[in-house]
Protein backbone atom coordinates (compact mmCIF):
# COMPACT_ATOMS: atom_id res chain seq x y z
CA UNK A 1 0.00 0.00 0.00
CA UNK A 2 1.48 3.04 -0.91
CA UNK A 3 1.86 5.95 2.00
CA UNK A 4 -0.67 8.22 2.83
CA UNK A 5 2.83 10.90 3.13
CA UNK A 6 5.62 9.96 1.19
CA UNK A 7 8.77 12.74 2.59
CA UNK A 8 12.57 12.37 3.75
CA UNK A 9 12.67 10.92 6.84
CA UNK A 10 15.45 13.72 7.68
CA UNK A 11 12.89 16.03 6.60
CA UNK A 12 10.33 15.06 9.93
CA UNK A 13 13.64 14.62 11.74
CA UNK A 14 14.03 18.55 11.15
CA UNK A 15 10.57 19.32 11.74
CA UNK A 16 10.66 17.20 15.35
CA UNK A 17 14.21 18.91 16.48
CA UNK A 18 12.75 22.57 15.65
CA UNK A 19 9.50 21.44 17.70
CA UNK A 20 11.90 20.07 20.81
CA UNK A 21 13.83 23.03 21.01
CA UNK A 22 11.32 25.58 20.85
CA UNK A 23 9.32 27.30 23.86
CA UNK A 24 6.63 28.73 22.24
CA UNK A 25 5.34 28.31 18.85
CA UNK A 26 2.30 30.50 16.46
CA UNK A 27 0.41 28.59 14.35
CA UNK A 28 -0.84 30.22 11.01
CA UNK A 29 -3.10 28.65 8.83
CA UNK A 30 -4.24 30.43 5.56
CA UNK A 31 -6.68 33.18 5.53
CA UNK A 32 -10.47 32.06 4.76
CA UNK A 33 -9.61 28.67 6.60
CA UNK A 34 -11.77 25.95 5.76
CA UNK A 35 -12.18 22.39 7.85
CA UNK A 36 -8.70 21.62 6.94
CA UNK A 37 -7.14 24.12 7.70
CA UNK A 38 -8.68 24.83 11.14
CA UNK A 39 -8.60 20.49 11.86
CA UNK A 40 -4.82 20.67 10.98
CA UNK A 41 -3.86 23.63 13.19
CA UNK A 42 -5.69 23.17 16.16
CA UNK A 43 -5.23 19.07 15.88
CA UNK A 44 -1.44 19.92 15.71
CA UNK A 45 -1.83 23.07 18.54
CA UNK A 46 -3.33 20.03 20.98
CA UNK A 47 -0.59 17.88 20.77
CA UNK A 48 2.44 20.46 21.15
CA UNK A 49 0.92 22.31 24.29
CA UNK A 50 0.68 18.28 25.68
CA UNK A 51 4.26 18.13 24.78
CA UNK A 52 4.89 21.65 27.33
CA UNK A 53 5.07 24.84 24.49
CA UNK A 54 3.30 27.75 24.71
CA UNK A 55 1.06 27.37 21.37
CA UNK A 56 -1.16 30.25 19.80
CA UNK A 57 -3.40 30.03 16.92
CA UNK A 58 -4.37 32.16 14.48
CA UNK A 59 -4.90 33.27 10.73
CA UNK A 60 -4.59 36.67 8.97
CA UNK A 61 -7.54 37.89 7.78
CA UNK A 62 -8.10 41.64 8.32
CA UNK A 63 -12.20 41.40 9.43
CA UNK A 64 -11.20 38.58 11.61
CA UNK A 65 -13.82 36.40 13.09
CA UNK A 66 -14.14 32.59 13.92
CA UNK A 67 -15.98 30.92 10.45
CA UNK A 68 -19.46 30.12 12.13
CA UNK A 69 -19.78 26.77 10.62
CA UNK A 70 -16.54 25.56 12.76
CA UNK A 71 -17.23 27.21 16.32
CA UNK A 72 -18.55 23.13 17.22
CA UNK A 73 -14.61 22.36 16.79
CA UNK A 74 -13.03 21.43 19.90
CA UNK A 75 -10.54 24.12 21.19
CA UNK A 76 -11.66 27.03 18.65
CA UNK A 77 -12.42 28.92 21.67
CA UNK A 78 -8.13 29.48 21.98
CA UNK A 79 -7.66 31.11 18.73
CA UNK A 80 -6.97 34.35 18.93
CA UNK A 81 -7.02 37.86 16.55
CA UNK A 82 -3.78 38.54 14.49
CA UNK A 83 -3.19 41.68 16.62
CA UNK A 84 -2.58 39.33 20.06
CA UNK A 85 -0.10 36.91 18.23
CA UNK A 86 3.88 37.76 19.27
CA UNK A 87 5.96 39.84 17.00
CA UNK A 88 8.54 37.34 17.15
CA UNK A 89 7.68 33.92 17.73
CA UNK A 90 10.35 30.77 18.64
CA UNK A 91 8.80 28.88 16.18
CA UNK A 92 6.47 29.26 13.63
CA UNK A 93 4.26 26.93 11.84
CA UNK A 94 2.45 27.60 8.84
CA UNK A 95 -0.81 24.89 7.94
CA UNK A 96 -2.43 24.63 4.71
CA UNK A 97 -0.73 27.25 2.80
CA UNK A 98 3.12 27.66 1.90
CA UNK A 99 2.12 30.89 -0.23
CA UNK A 100 3.05 34.06 1.95
CA UNK A 101 0.28 36.55 0.47
CA UNK A 102 -2.32 33.51 1.96
CA UNK A 103 -0.83 34.60 5.49
CA UNK A 104 -2.44 38.01 4.87
CA UNK A 105 -1.55 40.64 7.59
CA UNK A 106 0.92 37.94 9.30
CA UNK A 107 3.16 37.72 6.33
CA UNK A 108 5.70 39.39 8.11
CA UNK A 109 5.90 36.68 10.82
CA UNK A 110 7.69 34.75 8.55
CA UNK A 111 10.46 36.63 8.75
CA UNK A 112 10.63 38.26 12.33
CA UNK A 113 10.38 33.80 13.99
CA UNK A 114 13.13 32.25 15.25
CA UNK A 115 12.09 28.83 12.88
CA UNK A 116 9.28 27.73 10.10
CA UNK A 117 7.97 24.93 9.75
CA UNK A 118 5.30 24.47 6.64
CA UNK A 119 3.03 21.95 6.23
CA UNK A 120 1.16 21.45 3.16
CA UNK A 121 -0.79 20.14 0.67
CA UNK A 122 -0.99 21.97 -2.10
CA UNK A 123 1.02 21.76 -5.32
CA UNK A 124 0.72 26.18 -5.83
CA UNK A 125 3.35 27.48 -3.08
CA UNK A 126 5.31 30.04 -2.82
CA UNK A 127 7.12 32.80 -0.96
CA UNK A 128 8.55 30.96 2.14
CA UNK A 129 11.32 28.55 3.20
CA UNK A 130 12.17 27.06 6.39
CA UNK A 131 11.62 23.04 7.17
CA UNK A 132 8.68 22.40 4.31
CA UNK A 133 7.05 19.34 5.23
CA UNK A 134 5.00 19.87 1.90
CA UNK A 135 3.74 16.34 -0.32
CA UNK A 136 1.09 17.77 -3.29
CA UNK A 137 0.29 13.91 -3.33
CA UNK A 138 -1.10 14.03 0.07
CA UNK A 139 -5.05 13.96 0.40
CA UNK A 140 -4.99 17.04 2.81
CA UNK A 141 -2.80 18.70 5.33
CA UNK A 142 -4.30 16.97 8.24
CA UNK A 143 -3.03 13.57 6.91
CA UNK A 144 0.73 15.67 6.59
CA UNK A 145 0.14 16.33 10.07
CA UNK A 146 -1.62 12.75 11.40
CA UNK A 147 1.89 11.40 9.89
CA UNK A 148 3.86 14.45 11.75
CA UNK A 149 2.13 13.92 15.26
CA UNK A 150 2.70 10.36 15.12
CA UNK A 151 6.37 10.90 15.55
CA UNK A 152 5.86 12.95 18.13
CA UNK A 153 3.55 11.31 20.77
CA UNK A 154 2.32 7.45 20.96
CA UNK A 155 -1.59 8.17 20.95
CA UNK A 156 -3.46 10.84 20.33
CA UNK A 157 -6.92 11.85 22.38
CA UNK A 158 -10.71 11.94 20.68
CA UNK A 159 -10.62 15.47 20.46
CA UNK A 160 -6.95 15.48 18.84
CA UNK A 161 -8.51 12.43 16.61
CA UNK A 162 -11.76 14.84 15.53
CA UNK A 163 -9.89 17.71 14.54
CA UNK A 164 -7.53 15.99 12.18
CA UNK A 165 -10.71 13.55 10.89
CA UNK A 166 -12.42 17.10 10.00
CA UNK A 167 -9.50 18.12 7.93
CA UNK A 168 -9.60 14.49 6.45
CA UNK A 169 -13.20 14.53 4.94
CA UNK A 170 -13.18 18.30 4.06
CA UNK A 171 -10.43 17.86 1.44
CA UNK A 172 -11.35 14.67 0.36
CA UNK A 173 -15.31 15.64 0.35
CA UNK A 174 -16.47 13.06 2.60
CA UNK A 175 -13.67 10.11 0.62
CA UNK A 176 -15.33 11.05 -3.00
CA UNK A 177 -12.30 12.51 -4.44
CA UNK A 178 -9.99 10.59 -6.62
CA UNK A 179 -7.30 11.48 -3.83
CA UNK A 180 -9.09 8.79 -1.67
CA UNK A 181 -6.24 6.11 -1.88
CA UNK A 182 -6.44 2.97 0.75
CA UNK A 183 -3.81 4.51 2.68
CA UNK A 184 -6.02 7.64 3.00
CA UNK A 185 -8.99 5.36 4.80
CA UNK A 186 -5.73 3.32 7.05
CA UNK A 187 -5.42 7.37 8.20
CA UNK A 188 -9.27 7.90 8.78
CA UNK A 189 -9.34 4.14 10.49
CA UNK A 190 -6.29 5.11 12.77
CA UNK A 191 -7.92 8.39 13.70
CA UNK A 192 -11.87 6.25 14.04
CA UNK A 193 -9.97 4.14 16.57
CA UNK A 194 -8.54 7.30 18.88
CA UNK A 195 -12.35 8.21 19.34
CA UNK A 196 -13.06 10.53 16.20
CA UNK A 197 -17.26 9.89 15.54
CA UNK A 198 -17.92 10.07 11.71
CA UNK A 199 -21.66 10.49 12.76
CA UNK A 200 -20.97 13.20 14.81
CA UNK A 201 -18.43 15.04 12.51
CA UNK A 202 -21.19 14.65 9.07
CA UNK A 203 -23.79 15.89 11.16
CA UNK A 204 -22.07 18.88 11.54
CA UNK A 205 -20.35 19.61 8.63
CA UNK A 206 -22.99 18.19 6.20
CA UNK A 207 -26.29 16.99 7.94
CA UNK A 208 -27.36 20.73 9.20
CA UNK A 209 -28.21 24.05 7.99
CA UNK A 210 -29.78 26.88 9.26
CA UNK A 211 -33.17 28.03 7.24
CA UNK A 212 -31.66 31.09 6.13
CA UNK A 213 -29.07 28.39 3.97
CA UNK A 214 -32.17 27.73 1.40
CA UNK A 215 -33.32 31.24 0.72
CA UNK A 216 -29.54 31.56 -0.58
CA UNK A 217 -29.58 28.72 -2.20
CA UNK A 218 -32.84 29.34 -4.05
CA UNK A 219 -31.56 32.85 -5.00
CA UNK A 220 -28.50 31.14 -5.97
CA UNK A 221 -30.10 28.63 -7.97
CA UNK A 222 -31.96 31.49 -9.73
CA UNK A 223 -29.57 33.35 -11.29
CA UNK A 224 -28.01 30.02 -12.41
CA UNK A 225 -25.85 30.36 -16.19
CA UNK A 226 -24.60 27.55 -17.91
CA UNK A 227 -22.15 27.85 -20.84
CA UNK A 228 -21.92 24.33 -22.38
CA UNK A 229 -19.46 25.43 -24.80
CA UNK A 230 -17.13 26.92 -22.26
CA UNK A 231 -13.90 25.01 -21.44
CA UNK A 232 -12.99 23.30 -24.63
CA UNK A 233 -16.26 22.41 -24.51
CA UNK A 234 -16.58 20.28 -21.52
CA UNK A 235 -18.87 23.53 -19.95
CA UNK A 236 -19.43 25.66 -16.79
CA UNK A 237 -21.89 26.39 -14.77
CA UNK A 238 -21.66 29.64 -12.57
CA UNK A 239 -23.84 31.79 -10.59
CA UNK A 240 -23.28 34.56 -7.56
CA UNK A 241 -25.03 35.52 -4.38
CA UNK A 242 -25.04 39.23 -2.64
CA UNK A 243 -24.48 40.70 0.23
CA UNK A 244 -28.69 41.43 0.33
CA UNK A 245 -28.84 37.61 -0.10
CA UNK A 246 -27.18 37.08 3.34
CA UNK A 247 -28.88 40.23 4.88
CA UNK A 248 -32.06 38.43 4.29
CA UNK A 249 -31.00 35.21 5.44
CA UNK A 250 -29.06 36.68 8.49
CA UNK A 251 -26.10 34.04 7.36
CA UNK A 252 -22.37 34.91 6.57
CA UNK A 253 -20.05 33.89 4.06
CA UNK A 254 -18.42 31.22 5.17
CA UNK A 255 -22.19 29.35 6.47
CA UNK A 256 -23.41 29.69 2.34
CA UNK A 257 -20.09 28.07 1.28
CA UNK A 258 -22.29 24.46 0.34
CA UNK A 259 -24.08 25.95 -2.33
CA UNK A 260 -21.41 24.94 -4.51
CA UNK A 261 -21.80 21.80 -3.83
CA UNK A 262 -25.92 21.75 -5.14
CA UNK A 263 -24.26 23.66 -8.43
CA UNK A 264 -21.47 21.25 -8.97
CA UNK A 265 -23.98 18.48 -9.18
CA UNK A 266 -25.03 19.76 -12.89
CA UNK A 267 -24.23 16.94 -14.90
CA UNK A 268 -23.43 18.99 -18.49
CA UNK A 269 -20.38 20.94 -16.76
CA UNK A 270 -17.23 20.09 -15.69
CA UNK A 271 -16.25 23.25 -13.83
CA UNK A 272 -18.96 25.00 -11.07
CA UNK A 273 -18.08 28.47 -9.89
CA UNK A 274 -20.08 30.20 -7.33
CA UNK A 275 -19.43 34.14 -6.88
CA UNK A 276 -20.17 34.73 -3.07
CA UNK A 277 -20.44 38.96 -2.45
CA UNK A 278 -18.69 39.85 0.44
CA UNK A 279 -18.97 43.59 2.67
CA UNK A 280 -16.60 45.21 0.44
CA UNK A 281 -18.11 44.33 -2.93
CA UNK A 282 -15.44 41.94 -3.52
CA UNK A 283 -16.31 38.20 -4.60
CA UNK A 284 -15.23 34.93 -3.06
CA UNK A 285 -15.10 32.69 -6.11
CA UNK A 286 -15.30 29.11 -5.28
CA UNK A 287 -14.69 26.89 -7.96
CA UNK A 288 -14.97 22.75 -8.21
CA UNK A 289 -14.08 20.25 -11.05
CA UNK A 290 -15.67 17.19 -11.65
CA UNK A 291 -12.51 15.44 -12.63
CA UNK A 292 -11.58 16.86 -16.51
CA UNK A 293 -10.15 20.24 -15.60
CA UNK A 294 -7.32 21.22 -12.97
CA UNK A 295 -9.27 24.24 -11.07
CA UNK A 296 -6.38 24.69 -8.86
CA UNK A 297 -3.93 26.20 -11.61
CA UNK A 298 -6.69 28.29 -13.16
CA UNK A 299 -7.53 30.12 -9.40
CA UNK A 300 -3.72 30.34 -8.63
CA UNK A 301 -3.48 32.29 -12.21
CA UNK A 302 -6.31 34.82 -11.06
CA UNK A 303 -4.29 35.47 -7.85
CA UNK A 304 -6.19 32.42 -5.32
CA UNK A 305 -5.14 28.40 -5.63
CA UNK A 306 -6.41 25.32 -3.87
CA UNK A 307 -6.69 22.26 -5.56
CA UNK A 308 -7.01 20.36 -9.11
CA UNK A 309 -10.60 20.10 -8.17
CA UNK A 310 -11.48 22.84 -6.00
CA UNK A 311 -9.57 26.28 -5.62
CA UNK A 312 -10.82 29.13 -5.25
CA UNK A 313 -10.16 33.12 -5.59
CA UNK A 314 -10.72 36.84 -4.99
CA UNK A 315 -12.41 38.77 -7.92
CA UNK A 316 -12.33 42.74 -7.70
CA UNK A 317 -15.06 42.70 -10.42
CA UNK A 318 -18.95 42.63 -10.58
CA UNK A 319 -20.37 39.31 -11.42
CA UNK A 320 -20.37 39.51 -15.18
CA UNK A 321 -16.81 40.70 -15.70
CA UNK A 322 -16.05 37.99 -13.28
CA UNK A 323 -17.49 35.33 -14.86
CA UNK A 324 -16.35 36.65 -18.45
CA UNK A 325 -12.42 36.63 -16.85
CA UNK A 326 -13.26 33.16 -15.61
CA UNK A 327 -14.16 31.82 -18.83
CA UNK A 328 -11.48 33.73 -20.67
CA UNK A 329 -8.90 31.83 -17.84
CA UNK A 330 -10.94 28.44 -18.59
CA UNK A 331 -9.54 28.11 -22.08
CA UNK A 332 -6.18 27.54 -21.28
CA UNK A 333 -6.78 25.16 -18.34
CA UNK A 334 -5.12 22.16 -17.90
CA UNK A 335 -6.73 19.16 -18.73
CA UNK A 336 -6.85 15.91 -15.95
Amino acid sequence: MTAAVTLPEDRWAAAVALIDAAPDATLVCHVAPDGDALGSMLGLARVLRARGLDITCTWGDERWAVPSSYTWLPDIDTVVPPSRVRAAPSLLVVLDTASRDRLGVLGPLADAAGSLVVIDHHAHNSGLDGVQLIDPAAAATAVVVEELVRRLVPAIDADTATLLYVGLVTDTGSFQHSVTTPAVHAVAGRLLAAGARPDAVAQQLWGSRPFGFAQVLGAALSRLSLEPAAVGGRGLVWTWTTTDDLAAAGLTLDEIEPVIEAVRATREADVAAVFKQDADGTFRVSTRSRGGTDVGAVCAGLGGGGHRLAAGYTSYDDAETTARKLLAALETAPQL
